[in-house]
């Protein structure tokens, strides 16, 4: 027995439940905004990994410009060997659209009831976020964290409001008292205004995208034409 008369290593701290976000996007391409942002989330939250999950078939965008292996193989390109950071390919291994609560839910079953799981979306996203599928339910399988930008001021939609009562925290470590079911805002160190829409724009006029990309992902990129005629 133990000083606290329970049996030896019942006193013992259990272990901390894994903290785990998911970032999707389409990721097309990839550029160091993401993976800048997936670094600071990181190390805001004290997380274990985030997920970077590059969807299939977004439900509320168009279609990505390149193949879903070749937007895979530039994220993973693009992430290298940086810790906590993980290319996650389980949306594009998935039939039918990229929905993020089926996603949160494959991952909910691996890691388990006590994991504290985080959906990070920008400000943009977050601005639609009831008109996803199944909104709700999001919030039964995750914590949802917003990357706040400073220059959105703009009211939040009606019946956003009304999904998001009584679910907003000030801090992370209020957010992972629970597995699930709140909501942070979250203001990271480097804003980076960069626009995957403007990068195609570049790489298909010959534009320098010097310093926007990774190099690994702009070696990738100009060698194999991607973009080339966006």
């Amino acid at each position: 027995m133990s000083e606290t008369g329970l049996p030896v290593g019942a006193d013992r701290q259990l272990p901390a439940p894994p903290r785990v976000a998911m970032l999707g996007g389409t990721f097309d391409p990839v550029h160091v905004g993401h993976l800048r942002s997936a670094v600071e989330l990181c190390e805001a939250l004290a997380l274990d990994r985030v997920h970077m999950v590059p969807a299939a078939t977004p439900p509320l965008r168009g279609e990505p410009w390149v193949s879903p292996g070749e937007r895979l193989a530039l994220l993973r390109l693009g992430i290298g060997d940086t810790p906590g950071l993980v290319a996650d390919p389980r949306e594009l291994e998935r039939d039918g659209p990229s929905y993020s609560a089926d996603t949160l839910a494959s991952l909910r079953r691996e890691l388990g009831d006590e994991a504290r799981l985080v959906m990070a979306l920008g400000h943009d996203a977050f601005l639609r976020l009831a008109d996803w599928h199944e909104p709700e339910r999001l919030f039964t399988l995750a914590h949802v964290v917003v990357i706040d930008r400073p220059d959105h001021q703009a009211a939040l939609p009606d019946a956003l409001v009304e999904l998001l009562a009584g679910r907003e925290v000030e801090e992370g470590e209020a957010l992972m008292a629970r597995p699930a079911g709140r909501l942070l805002r979250l203001r990271l160190p480097s804003r980076m205004a960069i626009s995957a829409t403007e990068l195609r724009h570049r790489l298909a006029t010959g534009l320098s995208v010097r310093y926007l990309l990774p190099e690994a992902v702009e070696a990738y990129l100009l060698v194999r034409g991607l973009y080339r005629h966006g």
